[in-house]
């Protein structure tokens, strides 16, 4: 049916674009399959070659934009005239819609999404709706009011734009995102959106914006008066402090273009230059004496372009004391004294010849100490030389001022750092008396530079050995798999047998490895239940008795009603039996091996290192050691990927981080408190979970996991049906589809989702089940399962991947109807999971 533009009504004639269904390049391509909807597909090739020529929001469209909608309307004819079949150049604006970098969406003006592109689902977390993107919207009622504007916008055919927070999971931080909105020229019944990721201009604009801030609080609340005014003495620039002392705010004082003349009841230069002392009248209480100080800045053609002044109140300028050779700057100490920055100053051989207090409190020590010797020896002896070659290029005014960053030795066991700033000081023949420096502890600021630096490194390494450890299982489940196919027809008689067990063997043990990895990167498949702590630790006691040896003692203590944590037990027992090993091996005199339980319960958020714990009921768990203990510089590095402080072939470095990744992924913390021969204690505080809540879910759950053991395996593992196997990996493809077909099933075969929906479509019936990988080049499962079922609802599934079940979407992780197989995976456990679903 068609409307009176002559436009497909999607909504009557397709069953694919009901409930906002989000199409990839393949389900587009299926529209224009059918005869019905050469109308709108027409229309959809004009979006797509506007969403590929489209510029910035607001803004008209280039000749190239309009080029590409002229392009898309002949494309529009020739699939009309093609009554469906397919056109080369749509193929290309399609692909090149799937594979721009740029996110973009259309949909219909009443919001109904017709097709998305990769990198659109990538910014908005697969979102399927309008009401699934402001599901993640975040902030308040104006953030909401914004996006909701750019629906109406949109439904009314207005051209807008708006920066939207976005956080895609709760595990995550906030995201922006830069949203605009533009009708079609040619069809105003569907809307082109575009959508950029802006959190990294956003960050950068929150620092510069604290960084001026800051900047004008320093000025601004300076302990003296600033003033800055043009060539006719008019104010352009006063602070905070000095329009406090005149009695009016500083915009009053810029906007009514006022000269500090007006406020200057009387006045009297210092030896005839343009400083000295003055008598200021606010306009609301007594005059007061200053002291005036200015400097200029002069144009090109030598004519006054501005000045700077500062005004110091209650302060008498004086005369230069011949005795003693002082210059009036010099006499104000209290200004020199209460900076709050270290400020120090020397004379020409680079001796400290005055220091103030900021400066003393920096580094610990007595002013009788500092004056009267050399700056260097507060400098760190791997600084020195690189200060001293900046200084001297200062002071030979090969350069007016240097900057750089410097160590110093400090009262404490933290290394100060520094920003060092050095100046020179003339006298009034301009001739250089000395050097003045400034010191800003920046000590803080690289702590958190070098902890966000190891926490980006930290991330990358993890995804880096997710991503491996997702191939090798790829790698494994084929090896796996086809030794159980070889074992099938090579009894325990046959002398290849043990060959193919040995095979198997150690595939098995690769497997182990790879979960290593996985827990490393908090990516590897849980389990979690209800756990009690206190009986998961009474029955691994004897295991860790026969681990740690007879030399060494094994302390056990735990507190009686200690709160249940949500954990899967075997990677607890993992975890204590990691630990265990690593104190075993740091007591090889023997020892004492603690492992102590009880409740803690922060009444606010606790703050170590990088780590921020939240405040809470938390059951603690101490594994501790009597053994060397661990160097000061090796803590930070413990919980790396392959770093070890155990020698050649003692160690791989995975037991710790693997530690770590668990603990993480159950939502829990891992500290650790160590010195040399005091010996190690590891802290992991897991989050209590609510009993009335959880208690009946884990019980339920424990029940299956005790019962599934006694169970007798499956006699018949043979079936009927039609099964779409859709794997990139060859190797694991084969195997499926072979140990598939002998257990009776006839099996249909795609390496993609591209490929699968073409193999739907060219079959005589529907798939009773579809086993598909989750992570495949192209579209993914993800996107497969949206699209089959709102064809075929009723169709079963099953997910594979070598991520954890927590890589799959959040729709299709909380729909009951899709099940999930994690890799490695046995042909007996491939068999048993198909049967199961299609009996289901």
């Amino acid at each position: 049916m068609k409307d009176q533009d002559g436009v497909t009504d999607h909504h009557s004639d397709s069953a694919k674009m009901r409930g906002g269904g989000v199409f990839g390049m393949e389900g587009v391509a299926a529209l224009w399959r059918q005869p019905v909807l050469w109308g709108g597909v027409g229309v959809a090739s004009c979006a797509l070659a506007a969403a590929l020529h489209w510029g910035g929001a607001g803004q008209p469209m280039a000749a190239g934009g309009l080029a590409g909608l002229g392009l898309a309307a002949m494309l529009g004819g020739a699939w009309g005239l093609g009554r469906g079949r397919g056109n080369p150049v749509a193929d290309l604006l399609l692909d090149a819609a799937e594979v721009s970098p740029g996110a973009r969406l259309i949909t219909t003006v009443e919001g109904d999404f017709v097709y998305a592109n990769p990198a659109f689902h990538r910014l908005f977390a697969m979102a399927v709706s309008l009401e699934s993107i402001a599901a993640i919207v975040e902030g308040g009622d104006e953030v909401h009011h914004a996006f909701k504007r750019l629906r109406a916008s949109a439904a009314g055919g207005v051209a807008d734009r708006a920066e939207i927070p976005v956080r895609l999971s709760p595990a995550e931080s906030v995201e922006w995102r830069r949203i605009e909105v533009m009708p079609l020229r040619n069809n105003r019944r569907f809307v082109l959106w575009r959508a950029e990721d802006v959190t990294p201009e956003r960050e950068l604009e929150s620092a510069r914006r604290r960084e001026e801030e800051r900047l004008a609080d320093f000025l601004d609340h300076l302990p003296a008066g600033f003033f800055s005014s043009d060539a006719e003495g008019r104010l352009l620039f006063v602070n905070q402090t000095l329009a406090d002392w005149l009695g009016l705010s500083p915009r009053d004082l810029a906007d009514k273009r006022l000269l500090f003349s007006d406020f200057v009841v009387r006045a009297h230069d210092a030896e005839g230059d343009n400083d000295g002392d003055v008598l200021l009248q606010p306009t609301d209480g007594d005059a007061f004496k200053a002291c005036l100080i200015q400097s200029a800045e002069e144009d090109e053609e030598g004519d006054l372009a501005y000045s700077r002044s500062l005004v110091l109140r209650n302060v008498v300028w004086r005369k230069r004391d011949d005795r003693t050779g002082a210059s009036p700057a010099r006499k104000l100490h209290w200004l020199f004294d209460e900076a709050p920055v270290g400020i120090v100053l020397l004379d020409l051989d680079g001796n400290v010849t005055d220091c103030n207090r900021a400066f003393l409190k920096m580094i610990g020590l007595h002013r009788d100490v500092v004056v009267g010797r050399p700056f260097t020896e507060r400098i760190n002896k791997e600084d020195r030389s690189e200060t001293l070659t900046q200084v001297s290029k200062v002071v030979m005014g090969t350069m007016r001022a240097a900057t750089l960053d410097v160590r110093m030795p400090s009262i404490g066991e933290r290394e100060l750092v520094s920003s060092l700033y050095a100046s020179r000081v003339e006298d009034e023949d301009g001739e250089v008396s000395g050097l003045v420096l400034h010191f800003i502890d920046t000590t803080e600021q690289k702590d958190l530079e070098v902890q966000f630096a190891q926490s980006q490194k930290m991330q990358a390494v993890g995804q880096l050995a997710g991503g491996v450890a997702h191939d090798f299982n790829n790698l494994l489940t084929a090896m796996i798999g086809f030794c159980d196919l070889l074992l099938e027809r090579h009894g325990p008689g046959d002398p290849s047998f043990a060959d193919i067990m040995q095979i198997k063997q150690n595939a098995n043990r690769a497997t182990n490895l790879v979960r290593q990895m996985l827990a490393f990167s908090r990516k590897q498949t849980m389990k979690p239940v209800v756990l009690d702590v206190t009986a998961a630790l009474s029955d691994l006691s004897n295991l860790l008795g026969r681990l740690i040896g007879e030399n060494i003692e094994l302390d056990m203590a735990q507190e009686d009603g200690l709160y249940t944590v949500r954990a899967d037990p075997g990677q607890f027992d993992q975890v204590i039996v990691n630990l265990a090993v690593n104190a075993r091996d740091a007591m090889p005199g023997g020892g004492t091996l603690g492992v102590h339980t009880s409740n803690v319960t922060l009444e606010a958020p606790v703050e170590r290192g990088a780590e921020r714990m939240p405040a809470g009921d938390y059951v603690l768990v101490e594994v501790s050691d009597t053994g060397h203990g661990i160097a000061k510089e090796n803590l930070a590095r413990i919980f790396d990927p392959f770093f070890t402080t155990k020698g050649p072939g003692a160690g791989t470095g995975l037991g710790l981080s693997t530690v770590y990744g668990i603990v993480r992924q159950t939502e829990g913390f891992i500290f650790v408190d160590s010195a040399m021969g005091e010996g190690t204690t590891f802290s992991i505080y897991l989050p209590r979970v609510e009993e009335e809540r959880e208690e009946e879910e884990g019980l339920e759950e424990a029940a299956e996991g005790a019962s599934a053991p006694r169970k007798p395996p499956a006699a018949d593992l043979t079936g009927v049906g039609t099964i779409l196997l859709v794997e990139d990996e060859d190797a694991v493809r084969m195997f499926g589809a072979r140990a598939l077909r002998n257990k009776g099933y006839e099996v249909m075969e795609a390496t993609n989702g591209e490929e699968a929906l073409d193999v739907i479509n060219q079959a005589d019936r529907a798939p009773d089940l579809i086993v598909s990988d989750v992570v495949m080049p192209g579209m993914d499962g993800h996107t497969l399962v949206q699209l089959v079922r709102q064809e075929f609802p009723e169709v079963k599934i099953i997910l594979m991947s070598g991520y954890a079940e927590d890589a799959l979407s959040e729709n299709i992780q909380n729909d009951p109807t899709v099940n999930f197989l994690g890799k490695p995976f046995t042909l007996k456990e491939l068999a048993t999971t198909v049967k199961k679903v299609l009996g289901a």
